[in-house]
């Protein structure tokens, strides 16, 4: 039986990022990862300005700087009868210096936040290492069992367990928990398509029959996001890959010289896209953030800023109380009280996307209702710089901020 001062589960963007601030604040912290690297395609890329500025105050801005990467500045919808380019989110409005979306492989943000939190003596990383339950006492988490890959098994004991282990989380099995569904309309293929230059730059939706592509500009490829409806992944596979090929040149004509290069559907992932949060995040030694807490849908890439932006709220709130050796249940409630509205609201917005957008172009109707409303939206966000930064800056930093504890802030190096 081992012991640590915190346990995280899982080692994605939440995970890493919340041991890297409690480590640098003295507190004894072991993350679990069940998988021996972080090399996983098709995850969530998206590094946003509430991320990047976190990374600057934490002194990590220039070796982030160094990872490959693509910027974004533009998010571009297909609205109208004719599906022209509405530009609905531009980043360039919003002050410098960052006033973009940095498009990186999430395995190298986890690498360079591995790396540097293991700088620090209380952090441990412990990869191939799967939680499989909690270790109750008393009514009180205290830890959890744990499966190493090569079928070890072993305890460790915490005085606070933090799941950051996603969606499949173990801590959503508990009924006292309250997991609260809202009904999603697609589900979403990814894949990879070349780029030429000449084409549109950013983050592009195109439309078709029945069918969205989100279109995330990688510099030398397209990542895609095609979302069809729910439930019909096994179907539309059935109709046969030259079918798809044949709506996607539909919706993207620009994109007909390469979707041949889309081989197999082997090629093409499906996720199953859910929108759901906890009603509790917490029980007494349990703490729940990111998707653990809250999935997300894909609509405005936002979800893994948001589990980050948890993180941080997380470290500021509990540090003192684990530095002291007692956390209460009023200290982790204090957390989804800081968090919980930030995530009503956002997941208010994606549903109406969802209802008002998504849900009409995959049944076949007009999306936001009439051709009037589209053109009256086009209007709108075409206005003023001012009126331009409100959806920017909600994509950029989301609807609050969150400051790490000064103990973590360091500067550049």
């Amino acid at each position: 039986m081992e012991q640590t001062t915190c346990c995280v589960v899982g080692g994605g963007p939440a995970g890493m990022v919340l041991a890297l601030l409690l480590a640098r604040s003295g507190i004894d912290v072991t993350v679990l990862e069940k998988h021996g690297d972080f090399l996983r395609d098709f995850r969530g890329d998206t590094v946003h300005p509430s991320t990047l500025a976190l990374l600057d105050e934490l002194g990590l801005a220039e070796r982030f700087a160094r990872l490959p990467q693509r910027r974004v500045r533009t998010v571009q919808l297909p609205v109208g009868p004719g599906r022209s380019m509405l530009t609905v989110g531009d980043l360039s409005v919003l002050p410098g210096p960052y006033n973009y979306v940095a498009m990186v492989p999430q395995w190298d943000l986890l690498d360079l936040l591995a790396d540097e939190a293991g700088r620090e003596p209380s952090f441990h990383l412990r990869m191939n290492t799967e939680a499989t339950s909690f270790l109750v006492e008393s009514g009180r988490v205290k830890g959890v069992r744990h499966r190493t890959s090569d079928g070890r098994t072993g305890e460790l004991r915490a005085l606070l367990t933090v799941a950051c282990d996603g969606r499949g989380s173990l801590a959503r099995s508990r009924p006292e928990l309250g997991l609260r569904h809202f009904a999603c309309p697609m589900d979403a293929w990814w894949f990879r398509l070349p780029r030429r230059e000449g084409d549109p730059q950013g983050l592009v939706g195109v439309a078709g029959d029945r069918f969205l592509s989100a279109m995330i500009d990688r510099g030398d490829y397209w990542q895609c996001a095609g979302l069809i409806p729910k439930g019909t992944d096994t179907r539309r596979r059935d109709a046969g890959l030259d079918r798809f090929r044949a709506q996607f040149t539909t919706a993207a004509p620009w994109m007909a010289d390469r979707v041949q290069d889309l081989h197999s559907w082997d090629e093409v992932k499906l996720l199953d896209v859910r929108l759901d949060r906890l009603r509790r995040w917490y029980r007494p030694g349990l703490l729940c953030i990111g998707d653990a807490a809250h999935a997300m849908s894909p609509v405005f890439g936002i979800g893994i800023n948001l589990a980050v932006q948890d993180a941080v709220a997380t470290a500021r709130y509990l540090t003192e109380p684990l530095r002291q050796g007692v956390v209460s249940l009023r200290d982790v409630r204090r957390v989804q009280r800081r968090r919980r509205p930030t995530t009503v609201t956002t997941q208010a917005l994606q549903r109406m996307a969802h209802a008002r957008f998504i849900a009409p172009v995959l049944q076949g109707r007009p999306p936001l209702g009439s051709v009037a409303r589209a053109r009256g939206l086009a209007r709108l966000l075409s206005g003023s710089r001012s009126v331009r930064r409100i959806p920017a800056y909600f994509i950029g930093y989301g609807a609050l901020r969150e400051r790490p504890p000064a103990a973590a802030v360091r500067q550049q190096v």
